[in-house]
């Protein structure tokens, strides 16, 4: 199964570890690295809005997509996903 994503259990993992695992294997293997993709994420909406983003507020921005969403429609991928960015925040360097 190596190279194969792991799959996860819900019922047998807490959102933190499913977040964990997404972040550190999964989608480091299917995107790259996310330090990178950041920094071009936060180029883009800063060309698109005219504002200056920096990477750092790549995740928290996605991360407060993902709450809104939660809060008119509740599921377990929003919350894993919410925890998954400020997982992914945390692997950032300070502005």
């Amino acid at each position: 199964m190596s190279g194969m994503a792991q799959v996860i259990n819900p019922a047998a993992a807490s959102i933190l570890a499913e977040a964990e695992l997404l972040t550190a294997k999964n989608r480091q293997e299917a995107y790259g690295d996310y330090r990178e993709q950041s920094r071009d994420v936060a180029a883009v909406w800063s060309v698109l809005t005219g504002v200056a983003i920096t990477p750092r507020m790549v995740p928290l921005m996605m991360a407060a997509l993902k709450l809104v969403r939660e809060s008119g429609k509740p599921k377990r991928d929003n919350r894993v996903d919410a925890c998954g960015y400020l997982h992914l925040l945390d692997q950032l360097p300070e502005d």
